[in-house]
């Protein structure tokens, strides 16, 4: 298992380790709902070193990046961040990643910390003669989210960037004479900030991040609450909504996949009517739909449960999952989870579960 730079500082500060895509990762500290209440409510921190940045520079960078992944980065400024999909052959999901435009021939790819080595090899090899360079530089970046209410004005205390950078923009700033990518991004579904700094930083700017933001409540967080916080802003996450045999189309992803430019996969997705769709849904009582569980539609078994949890914001259960096109299930409509034998009602509704709070 790899460690990130932050392991010891985890350890010390009690967390609770586990084995994640083949790193030791902190799942908790003080616990999901105290977490969850801070990144709600107050700040954050929370250790993504383990995702992979991939730097693709050159003449024809442009054309290669728009070539291997679904959305359109040709009007993309320096600055801007793009969310995105990288698709096989057949239409279907080798990750999704944010692409980030350094320069006019310089970007920035991060993946999902799973699957780096493995994106780096696919772009790698298809390269066709372009004059691009790819480069996994992973090991030699630290990444932190900081993300909550007061995430930017603890973050600025420490670090100096425009506090007005809009959702999915970046700039760059200095830490003890360190250069650091500062992104209006996050996973959390609240505003925040993170940050990309050498791997030799990480750790001093981790240290001062948390002092920074005693005062305000920062708590550190761990994978536990990172996930109870995406699901309930609707995120997709790889291996749950997203994987090797799912299409970005049947993801609910239509808005980053542009027609408009050619993409490996773009032939597949062309014209494809999705057999089955995501739903997202809520349930009374106490039971905890998981991954892999049953949907089910008039009592007979229609799709699957991607992601489920206990939502502290709605105080109830709540999933998503994919279901048969076919079955007409929208939004208001009826439908049960298959809990351990057990078929528990549920209430389909749309996505997301809470309002966002991102800056926009």
């Amino acid at each position: 298992m790899k460690r990130t730079v932050l392991y010891d500082r985890h350890v010390a500060l009690g967390a609770r380790i586990v084995p994640f895509g083949g790193w030791d990762m902190p799942v908790q500290y003080a616990g999901v709902l105290a977490e969850h209440e801070a990144v709600r409510h107050r700040a954050g921190l929370f250790d993504v070193c383990h995702m992979g940045e991939v730097f693709i520079s050159g003449p024809d960078s442009t054309a290669f990046i728009n070539s291997i992944q679904t959305n359109n980065v040709a009007g993309m400024a320096a600055g801007q961040v793009l969310y995105s999909v990288m698709c096989d052959e057949k239409g279907n999901a080798l990750d999704d990643l944010l692409v980030y435009r350094l320069g006019p021939q310089s970007w920035l790819l991060i993946v999902n910390a799973g699957n780096s080595d493995k994106d780096y090899a696919w772009m790698a090899s298809h390269t066709d003669g372009s004059r691009v360079t790819v480069q996994n530089r992973s090991a030699d970046f630290g990444l932190l989210a900081l993300q909550g209410p007061k995430a930017v004005a603890i973050a600025a205390a420490v670090i100096a960037f425009p506090q007005e950078l809009k959702y999915y923009h970046f700039a760059l700033a200095s830490f003890e004479g360190a250069e650091v990518l500062v992104s209006r991004t996050g996973y959390t579904g609240e505003d925040g900030v993170e940050l990309m700094a050498p791997a030799g930083k990480t750790a001093a700017l981790w240290d001062a991040l948390m002092t920074a933001g005693k005062d305000d409540g920062i708590a550190p967080c761990g994978l536990a609450v990172r996930d109870l916080l995406r699901i309930e802003a609707g995120y997709s996450l790889y291996g749950h909504e997203l994987d090797a045999d799912i299409d970005p189309l049947t993801a609910g992803l239509r808005w980053v996949v542009k027609m408009d430019h050619e993409f490996i996969g773009k032939g597949a997705l062309e014209g494809l009517i999705p057999a089955r769709k995501k739903i997202a849904f809520t349930l009374e009582g106490k039971n905890i739909p998981r991954q892999g569980f049953s949907l089910l539609v008039d009592g007979v078994p229609a799709g699957t449960v991607t992601s489920g949890t206990f939502s502290p914001s709605l105080q109830k259960p709540i999933g998503i999952g994919y279901i048969a096109a076919d079955k007409g299930v929208s939004p208001g409509g009826a439908i049960a989870v298959d809990i351990r034998g057990k078929q528990v009602s549920a209430r389909v509704c749309k996505l997301p579960f809470i309002n966002s709070g991102v800056f926009k």
